[in-house]
């Protein structure tokens, strides 16, 4: 078998919930500690649906600090292009895979032919567009030859016993990598306020195709444990507060 024959080409990204512990009831007793104190602990497990009001406040009124009570484990597997914009996000706690403990495996993104290839307006505007059959069919072949043939070498590296933190040097960004991320919903919001271009958002965002698949998928999971501050979240322009 040859390395060509090896290597996986993706579209898409991995995104699994591992772990959470996140309701809507955590913002109502977090939030009822400034004015009911300790007596906030009989609303822990209070139903959170006669609460939704408050909750809308918080979000309105931007009160940030009771979303940040709960927490969410995801494991992703993305593109390493990806993983450098979602990293500027310093609102949560990352975990990843090491390309100088473990041979990566050879698997790359290639877009689909549903990605908008051509960039159009200015800095801070672009609009993106479907591409013709001809550039399809370039940007498919160039990324298929350009990974497998990175890869080749970096296996020849790796063959002669160059160290795997050398050898991954000529690997390019469409690597995929893996990596758990954990955030509370406050962090998710903020997340999502920029990386998902949603009609009705009262801020505009442009993100990258392929980090708003990260971000779609954590809104999904999101949107199910707490239905009552997502719900929240959208009626308000989807601004985090």
């Amino acid at each position: 078998m040859t390395i060509a024959d090896e290597i996986t080409f993706r579209s898409d990204v991995t995104v699994e919930l591992v772990r959470a512990s996140a309701s809507d009831a955590d913002v109502v007793f977090a939030a009822r500690v400034s004015t009911a104190g300790e007596q906030s602990l009989d609303d822990i497990d209070a139903d959170p649906e006669k609460s939704s009001g408050l909750v809308n406040y918080l979000m309105r009124d931007r009160h940030g600090s009771p979303f940040e009570h709960n927490s969410m484990t995801f494991f992703v597997r993305a593109p390493i292009f990806v993983w450098r914009e979602h990293m500027r996000h310093r609102i949560a706690s990352y975990n990843e895979e090491s390309g100088r403990y473990r041979q990566l495996e050879p698997v790359f993104y290639v877009p689909d032919r549903q990605r908008p290839l051509l960039q159009v307006g200015k800095a801070g505007a672009y609009e993106f567009l479907p591409g013709t059959e001809d550039q399809y069919d370039l940007v498919d072949h160039e990324v298929r030859e350009s990974c497998s043939a990175a890869y080749a070498s970096y296996q020849r590296m790796l063959d002669a016993g160059v160290a795997r933190e050398v050898a991954r040097m000529v690997l390019p960004v469409t690597i995929y990598s893996s990596a758990y991320v954990t955030l509370n919903a406050r962090s998710l919001m903020n997340f999502l306020s920029l990386r998902r271009k949603v009609e009705g958002s009262h801020f505009p965002s442009f993100p990258q195709r392929e980090i708003e698949m990260v971000a779609e998928r954590y809104e999904e999971e999101w949107s199910r444990l707490m239905p009552i501050t997502h719900a929240a979240f959208i009626k308000n322009g989807r601004v985090a507060p």
